[in-house]
């Protein structure tokens, strides 16, 4: 997927599954990556494990930071029954990104790295480099996390690649 026009990610779950660190990342991905960017987040009772979905655009150029029904260019659902609650914002042809993208992950994968195992399959579908990625999973996680996140990380592009 280019990055030269506006790329709308969607990542959606419920509350305390890192949906919102999982944006984070990915803003801070096209940040570092000279991209304008733009996030918004919609909360429901995500404290008591209630819906989340966090919108993120970036590209040369972002007006606005809410993605419009049907627009979203991929999907990331960390949790399988909000796929069907989120399906709609996914434009024909899109990227739908979901646990199943992990059913053959090398090693074994912690369930609170999840959403930063998804990110790596994501990073398989935009052309944004490795090390960018990587860089900005450690400026949002503490440092106590970042190899347990950057092996989920690594498991999830594997994961893509054995899809491809």
């Amino acid at each position: 997927m280019s990055e030269q026009k506006v790329v709308n990610v969607v990542v959606a779950g419920l509350g305390g599954q890192g949906v919102v660190k999982a944006s984070d990342i990915l803003a801070d991905v096209a940040f570092r990556a000279g991209l304008d960017v733009k996030k918004s987040e919609i909360h429901g009772m995500s404290q008591r494990g209630g819906s989340v979905a966090s919108d993120v655009r970036f590209g040369p150029r972002v007006n606005s930071p809410m993605i419009t029904r049907g627009e979203a260019d991929c999907l990331i659902v960390v949790a399988p029954d909000q796929m069907d609650v989120n399906r709609h914002v996914l434009k024909p042809g899109g990227v739908l990104v979901s646990p199943e993208a992990l059913a053959n992950v090398p090693g074994k994968l912690q369930a609170k790295s999840i959403n930063v195992a998804l990110l790596g399959v994501l990073s398989t579908h935009l052309d944004l480099p490795v090390e960018i990625w990587e860089e900005a999973i450690k400026a949002n996680l503490a440092e106590k996390h970042h190899k347990l996140n950057l092996e989920a990380f690594a498991q999830g592009r594997a994961a893509a690649a054995q899809q491809a």
